[in-house]
C-alpha cells in the first residue's frame, strides 16, 4: 500500500528527484501535472517532466507537491 507524502523542504524535493519518484503538481486545488520526475529545483521553482521532451516549469510558493510512497 501506499500513502501521499507533501513535498515541502529541499530535503524532500532532493530525495525525490534522486530516487526519481513521480509527483503529482496541484494548483488552487486542482491537478496540473502527474506521473511527472522533478528535474531540478530551486527556491522558487520546480521543473519536472513527463516526456522525454517535455518540461514544465512550477512556481514553487503557488504550487503544492506530492509524491506516492510505498510503506
Amino acid at each position: 500500500m501506499a500513502h501521499n507524502m507533501r513535498l515541502l523542504t529541499d530535503e524532500d524535493f532532493q530525495d525525490a528527484m534522486d530516487r526519481r519518484y513521480l509527483v503529482r503538481v496541484f494548483k488552487n486545488d486542482h491537478i496540473v501535472d502527474s506521473d511527472a520526475v522533478i528535474s531540478r529545483f530551486d527556491d522558487t521553482l520546480i521543473v519536472v517532466q513527463t516526456r522525454v521532451s517535455e518540461l514544465t516549469y512550477h512556481d514553487r510558493k503557488a504550487c503544492e507537491f506530492f509524491t506516492m510512497k510505498k510503506r
